[in-house]
């Protein structure tokens, strides 16, 4: 495979378009936005220019990098001619089965499809297409360049052929692939998000405050981040939509997102994306504590 079309040009989207181009890979970069695009190239050569300051790659580096790379507003032209879609949009199951369902349509049948999801079904997924064998996840972690795992997730009908060549195409770009099965949220945020939605839930009863719950958890687990300002990095809208594909697979109100998750959200405090979540952010930087109480009355 030498020809990949990354549909999504936000976070998670320009980052896998960077990794994919940075190590020879012919990349389609889509997006409905030009808007967007032109923001995520403009990420891509910030994240690379960082990159030659570290002397981790050459200036000629940079330039095959972002000769690589190719923009597209029109799907169908964007996946002509490719090997591998690598679908990185909105964590919506909606939005995802209209773009696997177009896909399909669009693509060779010989064409592999993953998407980036963090938490949908893969096999959900796969059942609009044609080729639910050919189907398969791909989580990358976040921020693509830097993190080296990727969760390589089989549906029910992915074949070992599609999922043995994921694997290898991951090591391709420098990475660490994990091979999980099908179930919500897959392991890494089956794991993650419960922990960081029982961190909100103890800051809404009053236990502690936003900056004490994330120290105790720094220091006293040796996590790099507080799992507050984790949230406020996911993104909260990303953590609610995926506590509740948590709390609608398995059914267990332990999966049930904390009241004050939904109501930031609900209230456009996203986080980092937003200006403003567990902290205010000041471009991109943690700036300081949001002085509402969040404890319930």
């Amino acid at each position: 495979m030498k020809n990949v079309a990354v549909i999504g040009a936000g976070t998670m989207g320009n980052g896998i378009a960077h990794v994919f181009a940075q190590f020879g890979y012919n990349v389609s970069l889509i997006d409905i936005s030009q808007a967007s695009l032109d923001k995520g190239i403009a990420t891509i050569t910030k994240n690379l220019d960082r990159q030659v300051a570290k002397e981790s790659i050459t200036e000629a580096d940079k330039t095959a990098t972002l000769n690589n790379l190719k923009t597209f507003t029109s799907m169908e032209e964007g996946v002509k001619g490719v090997d591998l879609v690598v679908e990185a949009a909105t964590e919506n199951v909606d939005l995802k089965l209209k773009i696997f369902a177009d896909l399909d349509q669009l693509t060779a049948p010989n064409v592999i499809l993953a998407t980036n999801t963090s938490s949908i079904s893969i096999t959900k997924i796969a059942s609009v297409t044609s080729r639910p064998d050919k189907v398969i996840g791909m989580h990358f972690m976040n921020p693509v360049p830097v993190m080296k795992l990727v969760e390589i997730i089989r549906g029910y009908s992915t074949s070992d052929d599609v999922t043995n060549l994921i694997m290898e195409t991951s090591r391709n770009l420098k990475k660490v692939p994990v091979e999980v099965n099908d179930y919500p949220g897959f392991v890494a945020n089956r794991i993650l998000m419960p922990m960081i939605n029982e961190a909100i839930i103890t800051l809404h009863e009053g236990v502690a405050g936003v900056e004490e719950i994330d120290t105790v958890m720094k220091l006293g687990m040796a996590h790099p981040m507080g799992p507050l300002q984790l949230a406020d990095f996911i993104g909260l809208d990303v953590c609610l939509a995926i506590m509740e594909v948590l709390f609608e697979g398995f059914g267990n109100p332990k999966y049930a997102p904390c009241p004050l998750l939904v109501n930031m959200v609900t209230a456009g405090k996203k986080g980092v994306k937003s200006g403003e979540g567990f902290y205010s952010w000041t471009h991109g930087t943690k700036d300081l504590i949001v002085a509402p109480n969040f404890a319930k009355k």
